[in-house]
């Protein structure tokens, strides 16, 4: 399977570090408050690609992390847990968001019980050892405010800073960034552990011989989380494009600069912007959606999962309530051809093993060449489309389903079959049409309709799907 590796910018083999077992770090929400669907794509890429790894015939180890303390979340708890203790209201804030973004997850169909979540507050050893081994290495140094990673120390080692994209000398800064917002307009030395302020949840830490007694900065918690789950180096870190920097070149320059290997992970994969009205989507313009938002409007939340399967996780794709409408119909249209195994054969044409089998290699080939899914997103239609309700193959769709659900998670294979009383009130309908007693029959479909179910007559008998 190939992969776009922003490392070397070109797309290459997925070639596993240890057995048969793709190591893969996602770079997860920060939980203070709903994630918008701008990070829910990107989480939709990266549960895609788990799948997409896997039905290539390669286990996979997948990680997650939730950044439960930074400037967000502490700012967030504040507000609305003002009377806790700080590391109490922090905790109760980002317990409540963890739970959210969990049901979000698994509405729109990505399957968490493959992922192994880790959080930030629960990482705190792991992040001290970091950071004390750094200091040792003179790569970190303490300030009034906290403890710094020395980019200049870094660069004199011999390792380059600036992996994942060109870092020039005009770019660079000597001063130091204390806070965990991004800041993309130039390189500053960045807090690796921050000194208590007033009111801040904190941790108990001594660095050569100071009390510095405070809470991680940002970018160490991915760093000693990623290592302390899947070793170093690993083979896949995924994350949003707004990732790149300083998020991810950072992450690369804490892991590496005491290894003489400077590779923190073999691939970098990163998923473009979704788009709201042609504006990149953020919490600070004020034009976001959320999951919430689209259910709101009676959306199902798998058609949002179809959307962005239909753009490809390197291009960026514009949101709009139209393009979600399209989506529905596409799902709807595959729903109703996944219930065609549950219908009686008849002798029309189907599609055939050929079509099958052609429409498969295409879409699997999609999906192993850079996780092409529109292409195979395409191919899934097609079949869809060619189908003749009343001479299906059922087993020859059910195939095909549960290849499709184990890539794109669309829950398309395990549809349930309607009832024998439906059933039995579409065979009384069809012999009321037959009779031309069109009155029972628009009765009896009228019935139908109110359960949810409606009727396509064909030349093979009346085909059924829900409405």
């Amino acid at each position: 399977m190939k992969l776009h590796n922003t490392l070397t910018r070109s797309v290459q083999d997925i070639q596993p570090l240890q057995d048969n077992t793709v190591r893969i770090y996602t770079c997860g929400p920060t939980v203070y408050d709903h994630a918008h669907i701008g990070n829910l794509s990107t989480y939709v890429f990266a549960d895609t690609l788990r799948r997409a790894i896997q039905l290539a015939g390669f286990e996979t180890q997948q990680v997650m992390n939730y950044t439960d303390v930074d400037d967000k979340t502490i700012r967030r708890s504040h507000e609305q847990f003002p009377d806790d203790e700080p590391r109490e209201a922090l905790a109760n804030l980002t317990e409540k968001y963890i739970a959210i973004f969990n049901e979000d997850m698994d509405k729109i169909g990505n399957d968490i019980r493959a992922v192994t979540f880790v959080s930030a507050t629960e990482s705190i050893e792991p992040m001290k050892e970091l950071i004390t081994k750094l200091h040792a290495g003179g790569f970190a140094y303490i300030a009034d405010d906290g403890v710094y990673f020395s980019i200049e120390a870094y660069r004199k080692s011999g390792k380059t800073y600036g992996q994942l994209l060109e870092i020039t000398a005009q770019s660079t800064s000597e001063a130091r960034i204390q806070n965990d917002e991004y800041d993309k307009e130039s390189v500053h030395d960045f807090a690796l552990w921050k000194k208590q302020k007033d009111g801040e949840p904190s941790w108990e830490f001594t660095l050569d011989g100071q009390d510095l007694t405070g809470r991680p900065g940002w970018h160490i918690e991915c760093s000693a989380m990623s290592r302390a789950a899947l070793g170093q180096p690993f083979d896949i870190h995924t994350g949003g494009v707004d990732n790149i920097f300083p998020h991810h070149e950072n992450e690369i320059a804490q892991s590496t600069a005491l290894e003489d290997n400077p590779v923190m992970a073999t691939i970098f994969a990163h998923a473009e912007h979704v788009l709201v009205d042609g504006k990149k989507m953020s919490k600070s313009a004020q034009n976001f959606y959320t999951l919430q938002d689209i259910i709101d409007k009676g959306y199902d939340p798998l058609a949002f999962r179809l959307k962005v399967l239909q753009s490809h996780y390197r291009n960026q794709a514009n949101f709009t309530w139209e393009s979600l409408d399209a989506a529905v119909n596409l799902l709807n249209n595959l729903r109703a051809w996944a219930d065609l195994k549950h219908q009686k054969s008849g002798q029309a044409k189907n599609p055939g093993e050929d079509t099958y089998k052609a429409e498969l290699q295409t879409l699997l080939a999609a999906t192993q060449d850079d996780l092409d899914t529109p292409k195979a997103i395409s191919a899934l239609a097609m079949v869809a489309g060619k189908d003749e309700a009343a001479g299906v193959d059922a087993d020859k769709i059910q195939h095909f389903l549960n290849i499709a659900d184990r890539l794109f998670g669309l829950q398309l294979a395990n549809r349930p079959d309607i009832t024998h009383e439906q059933k039995d009130t579409i065979a009384e309908r069809e012999a009321a049409r037959l009779a031309k007693d069109w009155a029972k029959s628009d009765q009896l479909r009228a019935a139908l309709q109110a359960q949810g179910i409606d009727l396509r007559d064909t030349p093979n008998g009346p085909v059924w799907f829900r409405v």
